[in-house]
């Protein structure tokens, strides 16, 4: 249970750091140093922690043991300037936009290390053999590998899809930036900034709704990295 705690943790850790650092980067590229200025165009965690210790250390761990090691949630955030935003709303489109495409840019690193562990004969099909046969095979570590980076894999693609639905405060809504009229993206602002308290509830809203969008991404995305496999026989 501890060493699943701490592969789930390291998966965590990457895949909300790159999500924030993307962020964070894409705002410095398109004038907006706030972020930058706050230490978190990096890969280092310690800064992301520091912003957001809650989200970023306790609420994993204790999802993790209430879930029984089923699963670990969180959240961390990089700061941005709002007038910024007010100016630029296509940038700020895009600086929303690089976070989910940090978590599929590493849904596919992971893809391509399970895909490669599996040509080797490194790792194996999932309920092709149990963990206990899979450490007798190829040792701990190449199990505790197969598993951190099907733990990336999943919670990315989790990450990407459900940060891009497009209700606030989700990255999503801010997407929208890109495709709409400037006059429109500053429309959309305006709501956002007049929702204040209620903002949860457009949280609450895209939880809902992805509960019935994941699961065909999920397993389009599996029949991709398992070609010709059959789950849940």
């Amino acid at each position: 249970m501890i060493a699943l705690g701490l592969l789930w943790y390291t998966a965590f850790l990457l895949s909300t750091t790159c999500h924030e650092a993307a962020h964070a980067l894409v705002a410095k590229w398109g004038g907006d140093l706030t972020a930058y200025s706050g230490g978190q165009v990096t890969l280092n965690p310690a800064p992301h922690i520091q912003r957001e210790p809650f989200g970023m250390v306790i609420m994993p761990w204790l999802s993790f043991l209430l879930g029984q090691g089923s699963w670990m949630m969180g959240w961390a955030s990089a700061p941005f300037d709002p007038y910024w935003a007010r100016r630029h709303p296509r940038r700020s489109g895009w600086m929303a936009l690089a976070g989910p495409v940090a978590n599929f840019i590493l849904v596919i690193i992971s893809g391509i290390v399970i895909q490669a562990g599996l040509r080797t004969g490194v790792f194996m099909l999932p309920g092709s053999l149990s963990m206990s046969r899979l450490v007798e095979a190829n040792g701990g570590i190449a199990a505790g590998f197969a598993t951190f980076f099907s733990i990336l894999f999943s919670l990315n693609l989790l990450l990407g899809t459900f940060n891009l639905i497009p209700f606030p405060p989700l990255d999503g809504f801010a997407v929208l930036n890109i495709v709409i009229p400037e006059s429109g993206a500053q429309k959309l602002m305006d709501l956002r900034d007049s929702l204040g308290p209620y903002m949860m509830l457009g949280l609450l809203i895209a939880w809902k709704v992805f509960d019935y969008l994941y699961l065909p991404i999920f397993s389009v995305a599996l029949h991709i990295l398992y070609p010709g496999e059959v789950f849940g026989r």
